[in-house]
């Protein structure tokens, strides 16, 4: 491979962000330091780096001095890489020629209670940014021509309700069910909260609009057999069980996984399932209630008491299912509410570990109370002992709520509420789609708030409860957004794609086959080069992992931003000797641009807290009156306001600015 020309114009930017950093770091020593660095022209502390007016200012860095590269020392790349990126594309600079030092989390919170050692460990992973941007290379994105198409696994409500969206945004949608029939676990529910909707009724609207969608193709008993390609322009066969096997070869620009849960079933013996001959499951009770006219029958007995036990293997402290299913109390508490309403005279006891119906579920609990249900509540480690007695079954359960009172309660059906775990399939999905499976084994998404829909696998989003436990409004969402982020990517006929990815060596690999054992995403294929034999990348599927760069014996791949040049040039810069100065520290000491370090925050606080013993001011008066930065001023009065210091007394004459007041001073 080629040498990298070496950078000859860097600006390095230090960010105090607003005393995080500044308050351990010794921001101004080192921004001194890296000044000599070699070809470092620009060496600079900045309140905020991320702030806009800093934005602007590196911009104007960028043109005036020609940087060809830029270092920012501040927080995590998590919070800021793109930002800077973007910066560096305003500028008209190469995105991937910028670097991004973490001195927050891995320096000055780390080791806040050291913080002579936090400045030493800084210098050296800003050293080690330059030397790693001095040999950064000028990348594109990786663009790749994308199917207008969708095939999605699973026609459940999250499946259903996904394709009719995604139809309606123009594109192909193939919807794959292994069923007779679509509608999934849903289809066979009755009324449901908080709409009164049957199962069925939800099922059925769905699939009419389905029917009005031609772009909308549906096939029932069918399942995936095999995926290949990768994103923009996956090929999923198909294999249609009906009169006689028949598989069929779909292109599809992503792929959309709803295939949903099933419900536990407990284990023979566990609370008498089984052993009993009137212990039965929520589901089964649900069913009763349905069928059933004039009075509640079960085997050929009527009811007139119901025992519900809770959490049946769910949150197990040394079982397999160790997670709350979320929805359980909630459809509890509904189901019983749906038995008084048709068989008013019934009996019902819950036994519940916690009572978890959260948002306007809230309505069903309170309900379920004023309708005379009685809760007790036991412990995990004194569950409630069920047996038979007579026609009844005995109930033996320790009351927490009256001082862990033994109680025996004789009842005409015991229902055991079980949750959602993943599907027994599930995994042969997940090896087909490469599809992480996490310690509860419901799916991976890759952040369940920054990216909560989309997979490791570029191009394979997941919907719905295949994640985990939840409501049909929560897995709608899920769908809906996953359909949304499809669109976003497919509706252009180009993808792009970051280019951090591995590359070959063509001279240096003689195919001994390592790399591609080694690959999870199956990424790395055999390709004849001059005549011999040599990996290559399939630039769409790999992940940029470096699983693969160490086991070639010949050296022969390198991970672009992360090659060798790039690495030993860190461990250079991260090695070379530091020449701090002991830092002062004297009372009511302040840094250049007016900042305070930990050790003054009381004697600012305190002066905050004179100004506004005047009476409510806004930030900008407080700033102007003690002649600081207001952007100071906002970190302190937000951490005052957290710990109960000062408190919102309301917005000022002009609308603009809130007023603060000392917290308890009217």
């Amino acid at each position: 491979m080629e040498e990298k020309q070496e950078k000859k114009r860097i600006g390095v930017y230090i960010c105090h962000c607003g005393g995080n950093i500044s308050d351990y770091v010794d921001v101004e020593q080192l921004r001194d330091i890296v000044s000599n660095e070699k070809n470092v022209v620009i060496s600079k502390n900045v309140m905020f780096a991320c702030a806009d007016s800093n934005q602007k200012e590196m911009i104007k860095d960028i043109q005036e001095e020609q940087l060809d590269g830029i270092v920012v020392a501040s927080c995590s790349p998590k919070l800021h890489l793109h930002t800077f990126r973007n910066v560096a594309e305003r500028a008209g600079l190469n995105p991937y020629n910028y670097v991004q030092v973490n001195v927050r989390e891995q320096c000055s919170w780390a080791h806040s209670d050291h913080p002579d050692q936090a400045s030493y460990k800084a210098a050296g992973l800003i050293r080690a940014g330059i030397k790693r941007v001095s040999h950064s290379e000028a990348l594109e994105n990786i663009q790749i021509k994308a199917h207008k198409s969708v095939v999605i696994i699973g026609a459940g409500v999250s499946g259903m309700r996904a394709s009719i969206d995604l139809a309606r945004m123009g594109n192909q949608v193939f919807l794959i069910e292994k069923e007779a029939n679509a509608g999934g676990q849903i289809a066979g529910k009755g009324k449901l909260f908080p709409t009164e909707q049957t199962g069925k009724m939800v099922v059925d609207t769905l699939m009419d609009q389905i029917r009005r969608l031609p772009n909308i193709t549906l096939f029932t008993e069918a399942r995936v057999a095999k995926v290949t390609g990768s994103i923009g322009n996956f090929k999923v066969d198909i294999v249609i069980q009906k009169a006689q096997d028949e598989t069929i070869s779909l292109q599809a620009g992503s792929i959309l996984v709803t295939t949903g849960y099933e419900t536990y079933t407990p284990k023979e013996g566990e609370f008498g399932f089984q052993t009993s001959p009137r212990v039965i499951t929520l589901d089964v009770f649900d069913r009763m209630i349905r069928e059933c006219e004039g009075k509640l029958v079960y085997d050929k007995k009527q009811v007139s008491s119901v025992a519900f036990i809770y959490c049946v293997g769910m949150r197990q402290s040394k079982g397999d299912n160790k997670y709350c299913s979320r929805t359980c109390c909630t459809s509890t508490i509904h189901s019983s509410l749906v038995m008084h309403e048709k068989f008013p005279r019934i009996r019902a006891l819950h036994l519940y570990r916690d009572i978890r119906t959260y948002g306007k579920q809230e309505m069903l609990y309170e309900k379920s109370s004023k309708a005379g249900d009685i809760y007790l509540m036991f412990q995990e480690q004194h569950p409630p002992h069920v047996e038979s007695s007579g026609d009844q079954m005995k109930i033996t359960v320790k009351d927490h709520l009256t001082g862990k009172q033994e109680l025996d309660v004789k009842v005409d059906l015991v229902v055991l509420v079980t949750g959602m775990v993943p599907r027994t399939d599930s995994n042969q999905v997940a090896e087909l789609l490469k599809i992480p499976v996490g310690s509860d084994k419901f799916y991976n998404e890759i952040h369940p708030k920054l990216r909560p829909v989309e997979t490791v696998i570029n191009g394979v989003f997941l919907g719905g409860s295949c994640q985990g436990p939840k409501n049909i409004s929560e897995s709608v969402q899920s769908s809906l957004s996953a359909a949304a982020k499809i669109n976003a990517i497919i509706r252009k006929e180009t993808i792009e794609l970051e280019p951090i990815i591995a590359r070959i060596d063509a001279e240096k690999c003689t195919w001994c086959g390592k790399c591609q054992e080694v690959c999870e995403y199956d990424a790395i294929f055999q390709v004849e080069t001059n005549g011999k034999l040599v990996a290559a990348v399939n630039e769409a599927v790999c992940k940029g992992c470096g699983i693969c760069t160490p086991v070639c014996p010949y050296d022969a791949i390198d991970l672009i931003q992360y090659t060798n040049q790039e690495i030993e040039g860190m461990i250079d810069g991260f090695a070379q000797d530091v020449e701090l100065k002991a830092r002062e520290r004297e009372e009511g000491a302040a840094h250049e641009e007016g900042g305070v370090m930990m050790k003054d925050f009381p004697q600012l606080w305190r002066s905050i807290m004179d100004v506004l013993d005047e009476g409510p001011k806004t930030i900008p008066q407080i700033a102007l009156k003690l002649s600081q930065p207001a952007e100071l001023i906002t970190w302190h009065m937000m951490t005052m306001n957290k710990y109960f210091i000062v408190e919102p007394a309301g917005i000022d004459e002009n609308d603009e600015y809130y007023r603060y007041q000392l917290k308890n001073k009217a």
